[in-house]
């Protein structure tokens, strides 16, 4: 089972980014094709940017074309937790971080196999390890 991390919203604030802290504390999203982890092709693992939890593997990351980092699965189930998200006159799933609650993007059933999902997740919510690091 995840760690659980609490902060304060001005504990997050001090620590993050001000792009950081508005996705992953304010739910919200970066611009298509902006994000510094959407071309990215490294090998390692992709980890919360707020609690350092693992998240998504890169031999799990595809090109969507979506405009940001996609993923066919999550590292570990138990790491995201999903959410009903009905912003935007839309029904849509959101993907949280488990461990601290970040927003990390949503995910759809549109992706490849073998799980045939598509993680669209913000490059602001994510922090990249190379493998050969961890």
């Amino acid at each position: 089972m995840s760690r659980k991390v609490e902060k304060s919203e001005s504990e997050w604030a001090r620590e993050l980014s001000t792009e950081a802290y508005s996705i992953a504390r304010g739910k919200g999203t970066e611009r298509a094709f902006t994000g510094k982890y959407n071309d990215h092709k490294g090998d390692g693992v992709y980890q919360c940017v707020c609690c350092s939890e693992d998240l998504f593997d890169s031999d799990a990351k595809y090109d969507s074309g979506s405009g940001w980092p996609s993923f066919y699965q999550a590292v570990n189930a138990n790491n995201v937790q999903e959410e009903s998200d009905h912003t935007l006159g839309m029904v849509r799933t959101e993907v949280l971080c488990q461990s601290c609650g970040a927003h990390l993007g949503h995910v759809f059933p549109d992706g490849p196999q073998p799980t045939g999902l598509r993680y669209c997740i913000n490059s602001a919510s994510l922090n990249f390890v190379d493998r050969d690091k961890q």
